[in-house]
């Protein structure tokens, strides 16, 4: 697609998804999030043209300027929203389909374990909110949503509500599916607490036994 025609696309879906936006013109020169997608549309097209060294001269320049990393291999669709987008960090295998939402601090990231292909792929349509990490090469699916905060770890189907570290699902195709919230979520680190109390109790009663009390 022609790259005016996409610069209007990424500007309109600004205007439509943030009511803070006064202006297009505003838009183009004073969105973090844009810049760092048009910085991105020009070093994918170096990187996929076997010139690394100006795809990466490319990011970085736009990451000190914008605090927006997106390695110039990611692959991103179409309206490609960054929303505030301080701390957002985009892997290189990463890929992100169209009419796609991310806010600060979300990272598309690996777990260090993978090889080839090592960051998510995130459907059409999704919402990803501030603070999530979303680690290894598994899919997010189409229309779904990723509450702030949360740790996504493994794959999360079409059409659902993710909460939660690790997240879990809550919603799907609108129905609930989990009677988790986000205020009321379990604490990790007590669940492994009880964890232990409960293991130590049955060694304790399995030691009575052996003794014969």
């Amino acid at each position: 697609m022609n790259y005016f025609r996409l610069l209007e696309e990424d500007i309109k879906c600004v205007k439509d998804r943030d009511p803070a936006a006064s202006s297009m013109l505003e838009i183009l020169l004073l969105y973090p999030g844009l810049k760092a997608v048009r910085s991105h549309r020009k070093a994918h097209w170096f990187y996929k043209h076997n010139m690394p060294f100006v795809a990466r001269f490319i990011s970085q320049r736009s990451a000190k300027k914008t605090n927006i990393e997106i390695h110039p291999g990611a692959t991103i669709g179409r309206r490609f929203f960054i929303d505030h987008g301080t701390g957002v960090v985009i892997g290189e295998t990463a890929e992100i389909g169209d009419d796609v939402t991310i806010y600060q601090g979300v990272t598309l990231g690996g777990t260090g374990k993978d090889i080839g292909k090592r960051h998510p792929t995130v459907g059409n349509g999704v919402m990803i909110g501030a603070g999530s990490k979303v680690l290894g090469p598994f899919r997010i699916g189409n229309n779904s949503n990723i509450a702030a905060g949360s740790v996504v770890l493994h794959e999360i189907p079409d059409n659902c509500t993710a909460v939660g570290a690790p997240a879990r699902v809550v919603k799907r195709d609108g129905k609930r599916v989990d009677n988790l919230d986000q205020i009321h979520m379990p604490d990790p680190v007590a669940q492994e607490f009880d964890k232990l109390y409960k293991r130590i109790e049955q060694l304790e009663n399995e030691l009575s036994v052996l003794k014969g009390d």
